[in-house]
């Protein structure tokens, strides 16, 4: 096994990829040589990876030569289109985008939930959706103590999830707001800012937005569970960082919340923050910069029998997408799976 690793980060000048290599310098990961790549526009610039300045370069078929992981974050066109290149050239391709989610040859991993699914890759692993990764963080403890047969689930996502031009938006626009100055939308079809848009992505015929069928088809391949019941709703909140959902459970068999949260605390990646006498709960402001994934107000349904209602937040930059991707990467150097 190799002391350090060459490591590709596609999309290197987007939000996500600037967090991948953070964390991977936070996480002390075993970096041999890191090769920044994005588009042709943002060749030459340079990031920060260990103190250096890293020179960006463009991305083409040829850019993974000598590269033992990639970590794609620039878009399902540019993750079709480049990587299988880099399997080609001898990689593993952490994919953060929704390219190859469902392909049924490709992993869908989060480490605290299916980490022995990264076993059967054929050069390709795919990211979830950073809404479905802190929700099944979150579920895996009760699914597996109780069991689960149906999910409802309300998100409450902001604006980085979209990317950087989103967030600008939102700054912009909320300067304008505050001004009386023209508001002006770019990025989504409507005012974001001091507004909720009750959809991401594009609608399918029977209603549902792209984004919650993604949440749904996700949790039931995560779980390895075709016939559990999902539902969920999907909005874009004027936030920066920070998804936020309303999560309800059906459980199997009853389960108290006193279990629950027993379950929680011994649960990897879980930070239980549910103190309502004194108003401890999660929140989006407090979950930015943070992996865990917070949990709070959980409390019984009393409208249906062995259900359970909770709130879990996290910051969907880090666990919801760069986290996961590093995490994946930890575990096939740790588990031998790389080589």
């Amino acid at each position: 096994m190799p002391d350090a690793y060459n490591i590709a980060v596609i999309g290197a000048t987007g939000a996500v990829g600037g967090v991948m290599l953070k964390l991977m310098e936070e996480r002390k990961f075993p970096v041999a040589e890191v090769r920044p790549l994005a588009s042709a526009r943002s060749a030459g610039q340079a990031v920060q990876f260990a103190g250096d300045d890293v020179q960006v370069q463009e991305l083409t078929t040829g850019s993974f030569a000598g590269i033992d992981i990639a970590l794609f974050s620039a878009g399902a066109a540019r993750s079709r289109e480049f990587a299988p290149a880099a399997v080609e050239a001898g990689a593993v391709v952490i994919d953060n985008s929704s390219a190859f989610r469902m392909e049924p040859n490709v992993p869908l991993v989060v480490p605290e939930v299916n980490p022995e699914d990264i076993k059967w890759h054929e050069g390709i692993i795919a990211n979830p959706n950073c809404s479905t990764i802190q929700m099944v963080v979150a579920l895996k403890p009760i699914y597996d103590a109780a069991g689960i047969d149906r999910i409802i689930v309300t998100t409450f996502q902001s604006v980085s999830g979209t990317g950087k031009q989103a967030m600008e938006e939102l700054f912009s626009q909320s300067e304008a707001v505050l001004e009386s100055g023209e508001v002006r939308c770019n990025v989504y079809p409507y005012q974001i800012a001091f507004n909720i848009l009750p959809h991401i992505e594009r609608f399918h015929e029977n209603g549902y937005t792209n984004e919650e069928v993604k949440m749904m088809a996700e949790t039931r391949k995560i779980f390895s569970d075709p016939d559990l019941r999902v539902t969920a709703t999907c909005a874009r909140v004027p936030v920066f960082t920070g998804h936020s959902e309303s999560v309800n459970v059906k459980t199997s068999r009853p389960v108290s919340v006193e279990e629950v949260r027993r379950l929680m605390l011994n649960t990897p990646g879980v930070a239980i923050v549910d103190d309502p006498v004194n108003l401890e709960y999660p929140m989006p402001v407090s979950a930015a910069g943070r992996d865990e994934v917070m949990v709070g107000r959980i409390r019984a349904d009393e409208s249906e029998e062995n259900s359970l209602n909770l709130w879990v937040v996290s910051d969907n930059l880090r666990k919801g997408a760069a986290t996961n991707a590093v995490q994946i990467a930890e575990l096939l150097v740790t588990t031998g799976v790389l080589e």
